[in-house]
């Protein structure tokens, strides 16, 4: 079974600011584009603020600054402190602490293809990477953005790359917006099947393929109800079960929406239903992102695909599309193979040389 007519052709333009070419007349036998060179993220818009367009000199700054444990308010702490590349951008630990040492109470989602979801962290609070950015900085790495714009001025190297990135000395608006526009080029591509799936028949196994078809078909997983190609994710939001057997659970989506409507003066009648909801997370990548759902609970990706099997935990919010599925030992581990074939090859990630 081939999902690629479900990849929305027609939503082909980017929002990073360039100017489309004229389309060409096609070939009469056009041949698949290079998987090195798009990798199944091709024709999925990136969302990209109008006042912060991608340039390679603040890419080049951004991943400076995500590295820096100067952005700190210890100066312990960096950006990569929680995602690391190792790790699938993730912390690779249930929960992590802050800079005061308080802990967090959900697990660091990936920063994989972040650039195309449309509402961010796991309960969908925040609208931009850019308030992403400045939020986790100032939240949890303790950091004063005004202190620390004023001490990057001081050193020779980020004065320069400011003025070169950023056409203006530092500020704690330029740092977040820089820190966004390197997050913007973290992307899980170019995997086994991305490759499968731009004509290389040899890129995956059997079991992959079949797998595939375990992992799409109504009559089996179906988990394409919720993690939707070419993101493997459909970005919305999905009451699981998981946190509804904790003594205090958490409430996620439902929560934020309740607490803009009372802030409005007014009532969300989707904040009751959406209680206990949490974005679904990316299956590009997921390989290295263990552990797995938001409080953590799942240590490998085994243990995470069975739970979902199961029907998650039962709850009065629990999302009707999630129903105990009754698949083969078999056809278990040819839809795991699947899901394993949309990480790409684990390459080492060079680190920058900091000013």
């Amino acid at each position: 079974m081939k999902f690629a007519a479900i990849l929305m052709l027609a939503l082909l333009a980017s929002s990073c600011g360039n100017t489309p070419e004229k389309p060409a007349t096609p070939a009469p036998e056009a041949k698949p584009a290079a998987p090195a060179d798009h990798g199944g993220l091709q024709d999925q818009p990136m969302i990209v603020p109008a006042d912060n367009p991608i340039t390679p000199e603040k890419v080049a700054l951004g991943k400076q600054l995500f590295f820096d444990t100067r952005l700190s308010k210890t100066g312990k702490l960096s950006c990569e402190s929680c995602h690391h590349p190792e790790n699938g951008w993730t912390s690779g630990k249930a929960l992590t602490a802050k800079f005061d040492g308080s802990m967090n109470t959900r697990t660091t989602p990936t920063l994989n293809n972040v650039a195309y979801l449309p509402a961010l962290y796991w309960d969908g609070r925040g609208k931009t990477l850019e308030g992403v950015a400045t939020a986790a900085w100032k939240g949890q790495m303790g950091g004063d953005p005004d202190l620390v714009a004023m001490k990057l001025n001081e050193i020779p190297g980020y004065k320069d790359a400011f003025q070169k990135a950023m056409g203006e000395p530092a500020t704690g608006d330029g740092i977040a917006k820089a820190l966004a526009t390197f997050m913007r080029t973290i992307k899980s591509e170019d995997s086994a099947w991305d490759r499968y799936e731009h004509g290389d028949k040899s890129a995956v196994s059997e079991d992959v393929v079949k797998g595939f078809d375990v992992f799409s078909h109504q009559n089996k997983a179906t988990c394409t109800l919720c993690h939707l190609p070419p993101l493997y994710t459909d970005t919305l939001f999905h009451n699981v079960g998981i946190g509804s057997d904790k003594p205090m659970p958490d409430k996620g989506r439902g929560k934020i929406l309740d607490d803009a409507a009372k802030a409005a003066g007014t009532k969300d009648d989707k904040a009751e239903e959406m209680m206990g909801a949490f974005k679904t997370p990316t299956l590009r990548g997921a390989v290295d992102g263990a552990p797995y759902f938001h409080d953590g609970r799942a240590k490998t990706l085994e243990e995470a695909v069975d739970f979902m099997l199961k029907g998650g935990i039962d709850n009065d919010n629990l999302d009707p599309k999630l129903k105990k599925k009754h698949i083969s030992p078999t056809e278990r581990m040819q839809m795991i193979a699947f899901i394993k074939s949309l990480t790409p090859e684990k390459k080492p990630f060079e680190k920058p040389v900091l000013p």
